[in-house]
């Protein structure tokens, strides 16, 4: 692999699925051949001291830029260029390729030999908006690659590309540690901690946001409580919409069947998974296709873990599902079908076995990051 700069504003310690992603795979590369220039996560000293542990503990380099929110600037830019310069560096990787992208003829001009911008769910938003599809166009044209989650977001973003640059889409997803993320990952210790232990858990693991699709789990609880009555719905994590969801849980009266853990340390994360009989986020598409799922990587690591699998239909999600195999696609938003999916799963063990057997070879075969870091390290 070339000696590679990756420019990012998502990275660790800063929470988040990106910055999981571009994490995992930067921990996958030759450490001496790779620069990390990231934005400082928060400011003041709390944020400052999180960020320079975080930061020393990496194999690689990390340069952080003094602003929480880098930008394609004039600044930034030249920040980035004396990087690459200083650090010997000839290949490049935009951890979002909008708006960062934009650098790239900067870098390019400076040396770069080698650019790769990766798209999630936000640059399908910005194909459908005009002055942010021209961008858009623009990173297509000045990228050696631009890379795709899934068949959703590719059509999306390849619409706003020129035919060429649509040609040299690649696909890299995120991946799963299938090592952390397995059958028996410490999840009847979670169930015993909560005082869960003989109860039928759906467990949903995500930010707790409206696009996931939480609050419809919680309007299905009552259809599934008159099939499963002791069943419980456990809520992992942690987020704006926390107190929305809470008296939602309240106002239908499910509360006394609604657990809410709050934000979970990552290391904790698989035990919370493996809690569950059934894992499910019936997440929707919302603010008229711009709010969507990239792809859903939770719903991988619940099926690394043995877990059937109810995702919604919002965006790439589909993509990290193989329908009626590892779990059943639920339109986003229909409270009265991920409630029969849910209460179907829940009243066939054997089913719940053999969809859960089938989503863990599935990811065996296709996601773990080791294969796709493999196909990172080509493209760079």
């Amino acid at each position: 692999m070339r000696k590679t700069l990756i420019v990012t504003n998502d990275f660790p310690p800063r929470p988040g699925g990106i910055q999981a992603f571009l994490h995992n795979m930067a921990l996958r590369l030759d450490p001496e051949r790779l620069v990390v220039h990231a934005s400082t996560w928060k400011r003041g000293r709390e944020g400052a001291e999180a960020t320079a542990a975080f930061d020393a503990e990496q194999p690689f380099t990390v340069v952080r830029d003094r602003t929480t929110m880098l930008l394609p600037t004039p600044g930034a830019t030249r920040r980035a260029v004396g990087l690459l310069r200083e650090h010997g560096c000839t290949s490049v990787w935009f951890g979002a390729a909008a708006p960062l992208g934009l650098m790239a003829p900067a870098l390019r001009k400076a040396g770069a030999e080698r650019l790769v911008a990766t798209t999630h769910g936000h640059e399908a938003g910005w194909a459908q908006l005009p002055a942010a599809r021209q961008l858009l166009r623009r990173i297509g044209e000045s990228t050696d690659t631009l890379t795709y989650l899934g068949e959703y977001t590719r059509s999306r973003i390849a619409g706003a590309l020129t035919p060429e640059a649509a040609a040299r889409m690649t696909q890299l997803p995120p991946g799963v540690d299938e090592k952390a993320f397995h059958p028996g990952s410490g999840g009847e210790e979670v169930r015993a901690r909560l005082g869960l232990t003989e109860r039928p858990v759906v467990v949903c693991v995500s930010r707790l946001v409206p696009r996931k699709g939480q609050d419809t789990l919680i309007r299905s609880m009552p259809r599934v409580l008159a099939a499963e009555p002791d069943a419980v719905l456990l809520i992992v994590g942690g987020g704006p919409y926390e107190k929305d969801l809470r008296r939602l849980a309240a106002d239908t009266g499910v509360a006394a069947s609604v657990h809410f853990t709050g934000a979970v340390p990552w290391s904790e994360l698989p035990a919370h998974y493996g809690a569950g009989d059934v894992f499910a986020m019936p997440c929707r598409t919302r603010r008229g296709g711009l709010d969507v799922e990239g792809l859903g990587i939770v719903y991988l690591e619940a099926s690394a873990t043995g877990l059937p699998v109810v995702a919604g239909d919002s965006g790439g999600a589909p993509d990290a599902v193989l329908d009626g195999e590892t779990g059943w696609v639920v339109r986003g938003g229909d409270e009265e079908q991920a409630a029969d999916r849910v209460v179907t799963l829940l009243g066939d063990a054997g089913l719940r076995r053999r969809m859960g057997e089938r989503g863990r070879a599935w990811v065996e075969e296709k996601w773990r990051w080791d294969l796709l870091a493999k196909r990172l390290e080509a493209l760079l």
